[in-house]
C-alpha cells in the first residue's frame, strides 16, 4: 500500500530570513568589542598600546583602501610579518574587503614564499621592512607581480623604502566608515594557509568564515576563555592563523600582547610588564622557558595558562614546566582543522597522583571539543575503529565543521584527505581505555625495524627524561640487517655540554626501552625547528638517510634521467 509522504507542520512558513540567518563569520567580534569596549586595550607592542576603538578604525581603513586599489570579493592578499600590530590588523581588516588573507610563513626561503604567491594569486603583498630582501627576491620571477605594500614597524630601526606605498599611507587613503564587504556564504573562504610542503610544494589549506567562526567560539569556550585576558603572541598568527585566536581573543575583548621575536627573556619581561596571562607554544618553546638562565626568570606574579601543541610534548617537560607555576593544556590540532579542537581534558582524580604519572597522564592529546563532531582512531585502510587498549595503532580521522574546505586547485589532494568521508590527519595514535587519544607517531616517522614498528616518541620521550637533555628527535637511517633502525639527534642543555657521551644516552634507554628500540647512533647538534617551534625531521632523515630520504633521493633521479 502507497504510503503518503509524511506532512509536519514544521515544514511551512519557518523559511529563513534575514532576520534569523546571516553567514556566520568572526569578522562581527572586532565591531562588538570596539562598541562595548572602545577604550579597551587591543593591542600592546612595545612601549605603543591601541585601544579597540583605534584598531577598528584601522581595520576598515585597510578594508577600504584595498577595494579601493582594485581588491575584489575572492582576491587573495598576503601578508609576510612576525606578530606585529600590522598582522593582527591583516586578520580584521583584509576579510572585510571580501578578500582572502594569506599569512605567509616568514622562514620559508624566496622560492617557496614566491611559490606561494604565484600559486595563490596574491593581488596585494604587505611585507614588514626585516622581510624586504626576502620579498624582493620572492617577487622578482612572478610573471603577475602583486603591489607590495611597506610595513615599517615602530620596533625596528629605520629601514630602506621599498614598495610600492607604505603601510601607513595605505591606511591613510581608507575611509572608516566603510562598512566592509562581509561573505555572501558562510562557505566563502575567509583564508589561504600553505602547509610546510616538506616533501615538495606546499598545499594551500582554505578554510572558510563558518570554520574560522566556529573555531574562534570552540577556543573560548573550550579554554574557557575568560572576558579581556591578556594574550602573548608566541604562536606565529601565520600558523594555521595563530589557531584562529587572531578572532578568538578579539571576540574576549582581550589585549593582544605582539612579540617579534620569542625568548625567554622577553616571553618573562611580558609577563611581568603587561600582566600576560594567557599564550600559546610548541614543547620546544616550553623546554626554552624550563631551561632558562636565572637571571632571565621571574617569580610569575599570577597563574599564566598556556597551550601547548604542534608535537607530543614530553612528560618531563610538561613536569618541569608545571613545577614553575605555569597552568599548561595540552591540545592538539592541524592547519586542516583550523586550530587545536582535541584537548587533554584533565580529570578530578589526576590531582591527587604522583607529579611524573600526572604528567604522563597530560602527555596524551585527549578528546574533542563539544564542537568537533567526531574524532577517532581508524585503521587506515579499513577506516575500522582500534580498540581502546592503548597498544593498537590507527590513524587520527576527523569529521566536523572547522575542517577545511580543500587544498587550493589541488582536487587530488583534497579527495585523498577526505577519502571515506573522514580527514585523514596522517597522526599514529592509540586510543586509551579511558577514550584519550594519544599520538604515537606521524605515519613517515614510524621506524620498521626487523619488521617492528617503533614510535620515535616513545624513544624520544625517554631521552627528554635524562637531566642533560634539552631537546632529542628520532628518526630512522639505514641497517643492512634490520631494514632501519633508530638515530638520535639530541640538542644537550647548555651546561650539559661535553659532559655526557652517546653511549651514555644509549644505555640510559636501554634502561627504559627493549634493546630493539634503542637508538644505534646519538648525534649532538642544536636541532633544526619550524618557525612555530616544531623540529624539522625531514631535515634530520636526509642527514639520517633514512628510507623515505633514499626513496625520495631515488625517485627524484628517476624523473630528471626520464
Amino acid at each position: 500500500m502507497h504510503k503518503a509522504p509524511h506532512s509536519s507542520p514544521y515544514q511551512h512558513g519557518l523559511d529563513r530570513a534575514p532576520a534569523n540567518h546571516l553567514p556566520l563569520t568572526p569578522l562581527g567580534f572586532l565591531d562588538r568589542s570596539a562598541q562595548v569596549h572602545p577604550q579597551g586595550i587591543a593591542v600592546v607592542h612595545g612601549g605603543s598600546t591601541q585601544t579597540w576603538a583605534q584598531t577598528r578604525e584601522r581595520a576598515y581603513r585597510l578594508a577600504s583602501a584595498l577595494a579601493r586599489r582594485g581588491v575584489q570579493r575572492g582576491d587573495t592578499v598576503a601578508i609576510l610579518a612576525p606578530n606585529t600590530p600590522a598582522m593582527l590588523e591583516a586578520h580584521l581588516g583584509i576579510p572585510l574587503c571580501g578578500a582572502v588573507i594569506n599569512a605567509i610563513n616568514c622562514r620559508l626561503d624566496a622560492r617557496a614564499v614566491g611559490f606561494i604567491l604565484g600559486h595563490g594569486e596574491a593581488r596585494v603583498l604587505l611585507v614588514d621592512s626585516e622581510f624586504a630582501p626576502l620579498a624582493v627576491q620572492a617577487v622578482a620571477g612572478l610573471a603577475q607581480p602583486p603591489l607590495v605594500v611597506a610595513i615599517h614597524d615602530t620596533g625596528l630601526p629605520a629601514q630602506p623604502a621599498f614598495g610600492a606605498i607604505d603601510y601607513e599611507a595605505l591606511l591613510a587613503e581608507g575611509d572608516p566608515a566603510f562598512a566592509g564587504l562581509w561573505p555572501e556564504d558562510e562557505w566563502d573562504p575567509i583564508a589561504l594557509n600553505y602547509t610546510s610542503g616538506t616533501t615538495g610544494d606546499p598545499k594551500g589549506v582554505v578554510p572558510s568564515h563558518r570554520g574560522a567562526y566556529l573555531m574562534s567560539l570552540l577556543q573560548m569556550t573550550d579554554w574557557a576563555l575568560p572576558r579581556h585576558p591578556v594574550y602573548l603572541w608566541t604562536l606565529p598568527m601565520f600558523h594555521a592563523n595563530g589557531w584562529c585566536f587572531t578572532w578568538a581573543v578579539t571576540a574576549a575583548a582581550g589585549t593582544h600582547v605582539c612579540l617579534r621575536k620569542v625568548t625567554a627573556k622577553a616571553v618573562f619581561e611580558a609577563i611581568a610588564a603587561h600582566g600576560v596571562d594567557h599564550f600559546c607554544a610548541a614543547p620546544t618553546v616550553l623546554a626554552m622557558l624550563a631551561n632558562a638562565p636565572a637571571h632571565e626568570r621571574i617569580v610569575l606574579p599570577r597563574p599564566v595558562r598556556v597551550l601547548t601543541a604542534g608535537s607530543p610534548p614530553p612528560a618531563a617537560i610538561l613536569q618541569a614546566i608545571a613545577a614553575m607555576g605555569f597552568d599548561v593544556d595540552h591540545v592538539y590540532g592541524i592547519t586542516e582543522i583550523a586550530g587545536t579542537p582535541v584537548r587533554c581534558v584533565r580529570q578530578p582524580g589526576w590531582a591527587a597522583l604522583p607529579e611524573a604519572a600526572r604528567a604522563q597522564l597530560q602527555a596524551r592529546q585527549g578528546v574533542r571539543a563539544a564542537a568537533l563532531e567526531d574524532l577517532r582512531v581508524l585503521h587506515p585502510d579499513t577506516l575500522q575503529p582500534v580498540p581502546a587498549d592503548g597498544v593498537t595503532a590507527g590513524e587520527i580521522m576527523v569529521r566536523g565543521n572547522t575542517v577545511m574546505k580543500g587544498y587550493l586547485k589541488n582536487p587530488g589532494a583534497t579527495a585523498k584527505a577526505f577519502a571515506g568521508g573522514w580527514f585523514h590527519t596522517g597522526d599514529i595514535a592509540v586510543l586509551h581505555p579511558d577514550g584519550y587519544v594519544q599520538i604515537t607517531d606521524r605515519s613517515k616517522d614510524v621506524i620498521i625495524s626487523g619488521g617492528e614498528n617503533i614510535s620515535s616518541v616513545e624513544v624520544e620521550d625517554v631521552l627528554h627524561r635524562h637531566p642533560a637533555v634539552l631537546l632529542a628527535a628520532v628518526v630512522a637511517q639505514p641497517d643492512e640487517r634490520w631494514g632501519e633502525v633508530p638515530c638520535a639527534f639530541v640538542e644537550l642543555k647548555a651546561d650539559a655540554v661535553g659532559s655526557v657521551s652517546a653511549q651514555e644516552l644509549i644505555d640510559f634507554c636501554r634502561a627504559h626501552l627493549a634493546r630493539f628500540k634503542c637508538p644505534r647512533q646519538v648525534v649532538f647538534d642544536a636541532l633544526p625547528k619550524t618557525a612555530t617551534g616544531k623540529i624539522q625531521k625531514f631535515r634530520l632523515r636526509e642527514i639520517a638517510g633514512s628510507r623515505e630520504a633514499i626513496t625520495r633521493l631515488a625517485q627524484i633521479q628517476t624523473e630528471a634521467a626520464g
